[in-house]
Formats: C-alpha cells, sequence, structure tokens
C-alpha cells in the first residue's frame, strides 16, 4: 500500500510520500514513490505514485528516455502546460498497463497506477493534479486544496481540519507529517522512509528532504502529536446524567 498527498497553497506546493511497499507481511520493500524532475530552468514538475510498481517504474523509465531524446516529440520539456504535462503521463501510464495486461490477468493482478503531478512552468502559478488509471486527471479546489493517492482515509481528517490556501508552508509541512503519521500508526502497510519535498511559488528550486524512521526529528513530532491528543481527549465533556437519553 502506499501513501501520498500534495498541497496547493498560496505560497507554492508541499509534497509528502512513503516508501513501503509489500507483498505479504514477511516481503516489506522500500521504494521511492516522490520524483522531482526539472528539465529546465522556467519549470518544475513532481511527481507520486500509487497502485503497480511495475509499471509506475516503467512509466518513470519512459519520462527520463523522453527528457534524454530530443527527438522525442512530447516530454516534460517540451509541454506548455501542467495539465499538458498530467495528460502526458496518464498516456504513459495507460500505454503501460495496457501492453501488460494480458500478463498480470492471467494471474489476476492489476496493472494499473494513480499518480500526483504538481510543480510550476513559465511564470502560471504552480498546482497540484491528480491522475487516474484512465489517463484523465482532476485539479485540487481552492476549497480543498489537496490531493490523496493510496490509503488516503485516515489521514484525510488532518488535512480537511487545517489545510486551507491561506496556510503558510511550514503549517502545511506539519499537517501533511501529522496526516502521513496517523494513516502509518492505522495501517501497517504505510511507513517511514517519507520523502518531502517543498516549493516556493517562483523559485524554481525545491527544499528536498528524506525522513528515516529513526529520525529524532520524527519522534519528537510523534510524542507531540500523541501528547496533545491525548490532552484533547481529557478536555471532552463527560458524559453526564441527562445528557443523553437512554
Amino acid at each position: 500500500m502506499t501513501y501520498c498527498l500534495a498541497i496547493r497553497l498560496q505560497e507554492g506546493l508541499v509534497f509528502l510520500g512513503d516508501s513501503r511497499t509489500n507483498a505479504g507481511v514477511d516481503n516489506v520493500s522500500t521504494y521511492r514513490k516522490v520524483h522531482v524532475f526539472q528539465p529546465a530552468p522556467d519549470r518544475i514538475f513532481v511527481l507520486e505514485s500509487a497502485g503497480n510498481l511495475a509499471t509506475t517504474q516503467e512509466v518513470l523509465d519512459r519520462i527520463h528516455l523522453d527528457l534524454d531524446d530530443p527527438g522525442a516529440g512530447e516530454s516534460l520539456a517540451t509541454v506548455g502546460h501542467l495539465f499538458e504535462a498530467s495528460l502526458y503521463v496518464g498516456r504513459l501510464s495507460r500505454e503501460v498497463a495496457a501492453r501488460h495486461r494480458d500478463g498480470l490477468a492471467q494471474v489476476g493482478a492489476d496493472g494499473t497506477a494513480t499518480f500526483l503531478v504538481g510543480g510550476e512552468i513559465g511564470g502560471s502559478p504552480p498546482d497540484i493534479h491528480l491522475v487516474y488509471p484512465e489517463g484523465n486527471y482532476i485539479r485540487a479546489s481552492d476549497d480543498r486544496p489537496f490531493l490523496q493517492i493510496g490509503e488516503s482515509k485516515y489521514g484525510k481528517f488532518t488535512l480537511e481540519l487545517g489545510v486551507a490556501a491561506h496556510v503558510n508552508l511550514t503549517t502545511a509541512a506539519k499537517l501533511a507529517l501529522t496526516s502521513m503519521v496517523t494513516t502509518a500508526g492505522a495501517n501497517l502497510s504505510v511507513g517511514p522512509p517519507y520523502d518531502l519535498v517543498i516549493y516556493r511559488a517562483g523559485s524554481f528550486t525545491p527544499f528536498e528532504a528524506r525522513i528515516m524512521a529513526d529520525s529524532p526529528f520524527l519522534a519528537r513530532l510523534e510524542a507531540v502529536w500523541a501528547k496533545h491528543l491525548s490532552e484533547a481527549i481529557a478536555e471532552l465533556p463527560a458524559i453526564e446524567e441527562g445528557d443523553l437519553a437512554p
């Protein structure tokens, strides 16, 4: 399983993804699911993936191949808008899944993948898109300026509670991390290392960090989060006689 999220703010973008993949409780591996591309000085892309690992790796290989071949035609270096980048990634994903569909069907496997594509091109505002296995996409709304893929249900509440377009990048990163540790605590198939990317609009220079399982920062964050949750529970009103109908 996977959990990746992306947040779009007035100041810029925040991306966070776990790196755990598993095919059963005794076969757990680590693969990066957050990828940064900067094919030209005026553009930057962050790609997050969930779904069939072989499909996502082949899509990434195709993206790199197109970037290395000036005659390839469409690539992340040639698209003029972020939505074109999302459609390009969706087309590659669809083609890869279709190529292996018959073989995967023989063993009952699903070769589809889902992606989060975010970034900035030229003077256009930064944005984030969720690219479906069918190749189409949606963008985050102004009322709900975040997107999730993978095991999204456990960490959704934190994002809905605190994320708004005017939140600063530091606060958004805290919200992203609490969303992630909540998810990891509820589902063993999600776990560290966590890959974090913070991008300030117009800078074309991302901040990237990998947070390991034994990171002192992660331990502090989890301890503070648990402490305040416990305090909040203690402050909830107790049920008194007459409060509830029998």
